[in-house]
């Protein structure tokens, strides 16, 4: 129940209260004005305008006696049935009105507190921390609240970007020297007097730069897609998945495992090139998360109003318990923290944050017969209708 509504209620409560009171209050009173009174009704004589007079217990006194009694009990009755219907019709009309111009006042109140909510929302959903809500009403406590969001935007704005200049920065200071290593120990590789040792250092050394290199590019691409795409392009997310299959396909073939394309036309509008991230790393996961004769499937597919991605793979079976954390990043399955070629530990968190980006959800279920099924759902381009 809305805010509006229960003030709007809460008015025509205290209306039907306040008029049902009122209403029981006239209602006894005019009942009290409208008791027997014996000076009135049984006086000690009854004198007729002709001046003959009747006494108490007369024949013709009692008579006419119980004519009045008839007559002040019938208009006792009328009088107190019209009080009581009319009054009670009133109340409800009241009661009624209360209640419409009570939705009116919530309204008319609730009216910037909407726009508050309205910006809140576009907030949460562009991540667009450098938008205000700017309330230019009277120094009430309204004011006072949203001032305090605008505070605490400027401060999240102010925070988060803090965060992705220091990630960005960070990875950019680190890819140097990690280039640099690279490049040192492959020519000390393939120096003609490099010894056995010497290679198999360097085979090791250059797996962990490289196991590095795609930490760094994990974090920068965790960063970039943080940021809402506010600059939609038409696409289509079949396109796209064919591109990163066949891209992925050598690394399939020496891995053993068997692709299945199921690519329907799939309209959708955002950034192709995140997008194109975020099948990568799903296939380059179901991929490499997978056993020797293995199997991916990979489906897109139109719905009423959205697209779908689904990148479903054999392999080891996946606790139930564990699906809530494999979009955090560095948290891999089994507990894998030593195989660099399986990948940082941010590739499904990239997945993630891509998707909610772009106004989509991603959702991983585990399959019976052992891997996962992921799910990812983008809005629909209607416009390719």
């Amino acid at each position: 129940m809305s805010v509006r509504l229960r003030f709007a209620l809460a008015c025509a409560v205290v209306f039907l209260v306040g008029g049902g009171l009122l209403l029981t209050a006239v209602y006894f009173l005019v009942r009290s004005n409208l008791t027997y009174r014996a000076d009135l009704i049984t006086p000690k004589s009854i004198t007729l305008p002709n001046g003959r007079g009747f006494y108490r217990y007369d024949d013709y006194y009692e008579v006419a006696r119980a004519r009045v009694l008839q007559v002040q009990a019938a208009y006792q009755l009328d009088t107190l049935t019209s009080v009581r219907n009319i009054g009670a019709l009133a109340v409800l009309a009241v009661t009624g009105g209360a209640f419409g111009l009570g939705w009116r006042a919530a309204g008319w109140v609730l009216r910037p507190v909407t726009s508050v909510t309205e910006t809140a929302r576009r907030v949460a959903q562009s991540h667009d921390f450098a938008e205000r809500i700017g309330y230019e009403g009277p120094n009430d406590e309204l004011k006072e609240l949203t001032g305090i969001f605008d505070t605490m935007l400027s401060r999240l704005a102010r925070s988060f970007d803090g965060q992705r200049r220091f990630v960005a920065n960070a990875s950019h200071e680190l890819r140097t020297p990690l280039t640099i290593n690279r490049t040192l120990v492959d020519v000390a590789v393939r120096r003609p007097d490099a010894t056995d040792d010497v290679k198999r250092l360097g085979e090791s050394l250059l797996l962990v730069n490289a196991r590095h290199e795609r930490l760094i590019d994990g974090l920068l691409a965790l960063t970039e897609g943080e940021q809402a795409v506010l600059d939609r392009r038409p696409f289509d997310l079949t396109d796209v998945a064919e591109h990163v299959l066949d891209q992925a396909a050598e690394e399939a073939a020496e891995r053993e495992v068997t692709i299945h394309r199921l690519l329907d036309v799939a309209p959708t509008t955002g950034e192709a090139v995140l997008v194109e991230r975020l099948v990568q790393n799903l296939v380059e996961n179901a991929i490499r998360h997978n056993q020797p004769k293995g199997e991916v499937w990979v489906t897109t597919r139109r719905r009423t109003e959205q697209v779908e991605l689904v990148v479903a793979n054999t392999g080891l079976h996946v606790p139930a318990y564990e699906i809530e954390t494999i979009f955090e990043p560095f948290r891999r399955l089994h507990g894998d923290r030593l195989r660099s070629d399986r990948g940082s530990g941010l590739g499904l968190s990239i997945v993630r944050v891509i998707t909610e980006a772009h106004g989509g959800t991603v959702v991983a279920r585990p399959r019976e017969e052992g891997g996962l099924t992921i799910t990812v759902e983008l809005p629909l381009d209607r416009s390719a209708a």
